[in-house]
């Protein structure tokens, strides 16, 4: 795992655990809960393509 990958992971998990906690709040803020989710899925979609970029080698 390269630098940029680890980097994107650290960041989808920080992501991911900020849901969770804004999810255990008494009145979860759906504004902040859709930006977070938002970021967190487009962090996982870069994953995903530096994955297949480097799988298939494609450009």
């Amino acid at each position: 795992m390269n630098a940029l990958n680890y980097r994107l992971l650290l960041v989808h998990s920080k992501l991911d655990a900020e849901v969770r906690r804004e999810h255990k709040r008494r009145f979860p803020n759906a504004l902040r809960l859709l930006r977070l989710k938002k970021l967190r899925l487009a962090i996982k979609d870069r994953m995903y393509r530096l994955a297949f970029v480097h799988q298939t080698g494609a450009a």
